[in-house]
């Protein structure tokens, strides 16, 4: 592999990556022993590793304390790159026809 291709893979999102940089870090023998650390079901692990489930916040913030690895590097090593988080004004407005109450 060239180093073009090498970046390229380190720069798509691949939580894989992170879960298995986690089982190797604490030392684990596989997902099931994964999900014991973090403290979540073992599908929640299967579920991001098929990309039927993001990493959330909350799980996020729990690699960080099982691990001791920042949430930076967390980030990085699944692949997302952003240096800011946006909230989509969509979030705060309500939805067609609704009133509120008050």
């Amino acid at each position: 592999m060239n180093s073009d291709s090498d970046s390229d893979e380190l720069l798509q999102y691949n939580p894989n990556r992170l879960l298995d940089t986690l089982i190797e870090n604490l030392r684990l023998k596989n997902d099931a022993a994964l999900s014991r650390a973090l403290e979540v079901a073992p599908p929640v692990i299967s579920k991001i590793r098929h990309h039927r489930l993001p990493v959330g916040a909350s799980l996020l913030i729990r690699m960080h304390e099982v691990s001791d690895l920042s949430i930076r590097d967390l980030r990085y090593l699944m692949g997302d790159r952003r240096n800011k988080f946006r909230i989509s004004d969509k979030q705060f407005k309500p939805k067609e026809g609704e009133t509120s109450q008050g």
